[in-house]
C-alpha cells in the first residue's frame, strides 16, 4: 500500500478548491493512464478537459465517479477524501459504504445517457431522490419537473426514452444528474453520439447551467469551440499528464508546449 501520510485528512480554507486529485495515479499493468496528476477545481468553476485518444481524461472523470479505483494518490470533494476515508489520524482506502455516501456528491451525464428504458422522463429524473436521498415521490416529483424545465423537456415528462430523439434523452439524462443535488457535475463527450442538428440542444443547456447555476463542472470533450466559448480553464492532457492548462483565449489562441499546438493544428484540419 502507498503510504499516505503526506495526505492531508480534510483540505480546508476559504479558498479550498472543490475538486482536488492530488498526486493521482492509474496504471492497467505496465500502462500508465494517469500519472501523479494534479489537479484543482475551484468552486464553481467549469473546467473542460481536451487531449487526444487515451491521454487519460475519461479515466479523470471515472476516478472521480468512483467507477474506477486508483493506484495512487488521493481524491478530495468538498475538502474531504473521497478515494480514501479517515481512520483515525491517517487515510486508508474508501469502504464501499464510504463511497455510496459520498458518490451522491457528484453527478455524471455520459455520451449515451444510460436512461432506464422501461420509465418515463419524469419516472428517471425521480427514482434517484427516492431511493437514494429519501425524498418522498411528491417532493421529487416536484423537483423533477422543476427540472425538465430547466433543460426544455417540460411537454415530453410522460414519454418513454425510446419516444425521444437522442438530444432530448441528453437533456433529461442532465435533467436526471441534477435532482440528485449534486456538488459536481461530470459531462463525459456528451454530444458525441448525437447528430449534428441536435447537438445545438444539448450545448445550450450545459450554457444555461454554466452562467445561471454555481456548479463546479468537468467536461471532457472533442468540440473545441465549445470549449473556448465556455470553459473558465481548458487542461490538455497528454500522456496520463496535463501539459498545458490556461484560460481558454490563452490556451486556443497562443499555446505554449508544442504537444498542444499540432493537436489543435489536428484538430483544425479534421474539421
Amino acid at each position: 500500500m502507498d503510504d499516505l501520510s503526506g495526505f492531508p485528512l480534510k483540505i480546508v480554507g476559504e479558498n479550498s478548491p472543490m475538486v482536488s486529485f492530488k498526486r493521482v495515479r492509474k496504471a492497467y499493468g505496465s500502462l500508465v493512464v494517469l500519472d501523479d496528476l494534479d489537479l484543482d477545481v475551484a468552486a464553481g468553476e467549469m473546467v473542460s478537459v481536451i487531449g487526444p485518444s487515451g491521454s487519460g481524461k475519461t479515466t479523470v472523470l471515472r476516478m472521480l465517479m468512483t467507477l474506477e479505483k486508483i493506484n495512487g494518490g488521493v481524491i478530495y470533494v468538498d475538502g474531504k477524501p473521497l478515494t480514501h476515508m479517515a481512520q483515525g489520524d491517517k487515510l486508508v482506502p474508501a469502504s464501499e459504504k464510504h463511497l455510496r455516501a459520498r458518490r451522491s456528491d457528484i453527478g455524471m451525464c455520459f455520451q449515451h445517457f444510460n436512461l432506464f428504458p422501461h420509465m418515463t422522463a419524469i419516472q428517471n429524473c425521480m427514482e434517484g431522490p427516492v431511493q437514494v436521498l429519501g425524498l418522498s415521490k411528491g417532493e421529487a416529483r416536484d423537483r423533477g419537473e422543476e427540472l425538465l424545465e430547466l433543460v426544455g423537456m417540460a411537454d415530453k415528462k410522460d414519454q418513454h426514452p425510446s419516444r425521444l430523439s437522442g438530444g432530448q434523452q441528453q437533456r433529461v439524462a442532465i435533467a436526471r444528474a441534477l435532482a440528485m443535488r449534486p456538488k459536481v457535475m461530470l459531462f463525459d463527450e456528451v454530444t458525441s453520439a448525437l447528430d449534428p442538428e441536435v447537438i445545438g440542444e444539448v450545448t445550450n443547456v450545459i450554457r444555461k447551467l454554466v452562467s445561471e447555476h454555481n456548479l463546479t463542472m468537468l467536461m471532457v470533450t472533442h468540440q473545441m469551440g465549445f470549449a473556448r466559448d465556455i470553459s473558465d480553464r481548458v487542461c490538455f492532457f497528454y500522456g496520463g499528464k496535463i501539459e498545458e492548462q490556461g484560460p481558454p483565449a490563452e490556451l486556443f489562441g497562443n499555446p505554449r508546449r508544442e504537444r498542444t499546438q499540432q493537436f489543435l493544428s489536428a484538430v483544425k484540419e479534421a474539421v
